[in-house]
């Protein structure tokens, strides 16, 4: 890991393991029980990038190292992580992002403690050599055939996680579809206003919000091309980002900032409903309505946004209706977009460049 020749890439998700759940994989590796094999594919000579076992992985790393990440500061570490390809010895050492990693470990047996309780990596005694052997005799597969592309990476990454992993549609997209336009999201994902449009001071460990703003690029793009299932969707719309080139991603990041811009005078959750902070057919619908004349460059800027218009939309009944049932269905996102472009053009925001 220190090295670089294993490589967390991007495309995987942020580790979420928790502290008990590191302590026993580590336990189980003292005391030989069967722990599931890593899967590396070997992008080139002695670089391996992690298909499946990253949680593993990470675990024995952090505990080698003896620092274990605080959960709140995940997101950060990862961005590290993307942009250097390892953590910093200041990052290990700075107790903002990282506690002391000692095996917190239930008893076995009743009225008896864990005698691994408590212990770290240089005070395990007898037992850190165990680990160390059999962590080094664990099985690692690599594949290292030169034809191989990503999306074949992907099934196998999907196939080893599927049911036992719970992964989010999300999750398993960013695996199979890598590309500077999800750097772009990821960029664009830590914007300070983004974060209050949202409702949510850090980013989402399961990159759910990632979602959010690829569903609202998605129907700024391709909305009069969608079709069922949602999921089917934005798979195919992230596959044909990946071709997006350098002024096409410049651009894309321009309207949304522009658009960011034109939301400032709007409340706190005027994207939301009742229930959440932010209703997503809300934002995709009134994103891609908004930032429509900019991104097709018949304006060079987003007008700022009424909220009470959005108000408006949002009591609209065939509005509610296409964003509450069937919300997926190929006409009710017609009906959205439709609608939040009336709304928006009612407010000032004709597409004609006047």
């Amino acid at each position: 890991m220190k090295s670089g020749v294993f490589e967390v890439p991007s495309f995987q998700r942020n580790y979420v393991w928790d502290l008990r759940r590191a302590s026993k994989l580590i336990e189980s590796l003292i005391l030989g029980l069967p722990v599931p094999q890593l899967f590396l594919y070997e992008s080139r000579r002695n670089r391996f990038l992690v298909v499946d076992g990253q949680q593993r992985l990470m675990s024995i790393y952090y505990f080698i190292q003896k620092r274990f990440p605080r959960m709140e500061k995940r997101s950060a570490l990862r961005r590290f992580i993307d942009e250097k390809g390892q953590l910093a010895p200041e990052h290990l050492e700075n107790d903002e992002y990282f506690s002391n990693f000692d095996l917190k470990l239930p008893s076995r047996l009743p009225s008896v403690s864990n005698p691994l309780d408590s212990l770290n990596y240089d005070t395990l005694g007898p037992e850190k050599t165990t680990l160390d052997l059999r962590t080094i005799r664990s099985v690692i597969i690599k594949q290292n055939k030169p034809d191989i592309d990503l999306s074949s990476v992907y099934e196998i990454f999907n196939r080893l996680n599927t049911g036992g992993m719970n992964l989010t549609p999300q999750e398993i997209r960013t695996s199979l579809y890598p590309s500077d336009f999800y750097k772009l999201l990821y960029r664009l994902n830590l914007n300070p206003r983004w974060r209050e449009v949202i409702g949510a001071p850090e980013p989402d460990l399961r990159l759910r919000d990632i979602e959010i703003l690829l569903r609202g690029f998605a129907m700024l793009i391709d909305g009069d091309k969608y079709s069922p299932s949602m999921t089917r969707f934005l798979n195919v719309f992230s596959k044909s980002m990946t071709n997006a080139g350098p002024a096409d991603l410049k651009h894309l990041e321009e309207v949304f900032l522009a658009f960011l811009q034109a939301t400032n005078s709007l409340r706190p959750g005027v994207f939301g409903t009742r229930s959440r902070k932010l209703n997503v057919s809300v934002f995709e619908s009134v994103f891609a309505a908004a930032a429509a004349p900019m991104y097709e460059r018949v304006r060079n800027h987003v007008e700022p946004l009424s909220e009470g218009k959005v108000d408006a939309l949002k009591s609209d009944r065939e509005f509610i209706d296409a964003a509450s049932t069937k919300s997926t269905d190929k006409k009710k996102v017609a009906v959205r977009l439709a609608k939040a472009r009336f709304a928006l053009r009612e407010d000032g925001n004709e597409t004609d460049g006047t």
